[in-house]
């Protein structure tokens, strides 16, 4: 969970009204309004990193990736996320511009005190867009990624991938060597490495 006490609540408008005008990001449930944490290097590179593979990948086709800054709107839970990256490929989402509603693949990278959120409810309230189709979790820390995919009768599997493995983003149909996913980072300092 975000990790600012809430605020006093508001109405989706509201919130959407309030957030617009601001300089941090806050997202948004049913009421209440929670202020997002700053990101470390290591976090802000690997969000970086996966974005560029899927920008890179989907160039040119009907689907758009965003990172970080883009709301991404759960319904069902009167919510308003900021993914660190997202795809969506929905006609709808397009006509869209403060928030998207129908991606396809969300991800998530992991922090200390966001992990827990990020497993649990923030996973149960994604789980109720019927066209997500995976849910990511990277750990910046270290080279592990939790990829969940939604199969054709509803249920949710997990394909875990550690060291010298891929992972397969069959929503987007793209297969990343793990270690893609960590240029730059210095798994041993837990931080983003300079280049010379």
């Amino acid at each position: 969970m975000p990790l600012a006490a809430p605020s006093p609540r508001f109405d989706a408008a509201a919130y959407l009204d309030r957030e617009a005008r601001q300089t941090e990001r806050h997202e948004y449930l049913d009421g209440e309004v929670f202020a997002m944490a700053g990101a470390s290097r290591a976090h802000a590179t690997v969000a970086g990193n996966i974005f560029m593979a899927l920008r890179n990948h989907l160039r040119g086709g009907p689907c758009s990736v965003f990172i970080a800054g883009m709301k991404l709107h759960v319904q069902a839970d009167k919510a308003f996320y900021y993914p660190d990256v997202f795809v969506t490929c929905a006609e709808s989402d397009r006509a869209q511009d403060q928030y998207m509603s129908a991606p396809s693949l969300v991800v998530e990278v992991l922090s200390p005190s966001t992990s827990a959120y990020d497993r649990g409810g923030k996973f149960a309230s994604y789980r109720k867009l019927p066209t997500l189709r995976e849910y990511v979790l990277i750990d910046p820390e270290r080279l592990s990624v939790d990829l969940f995919r939604r199969h054709e009768d509803g249920h949710w599997a997990l394909y875990p991938a550690e060291a010298g493995q891929t992972v397969a983003f069959d929503s987007v149909d793209l297969r990343l060597p793990i270690e893609a996913l960590y240029e730059d980072v210095d798994l041993q300092a837990g931080r983003a490495t300079g280049h010379p």
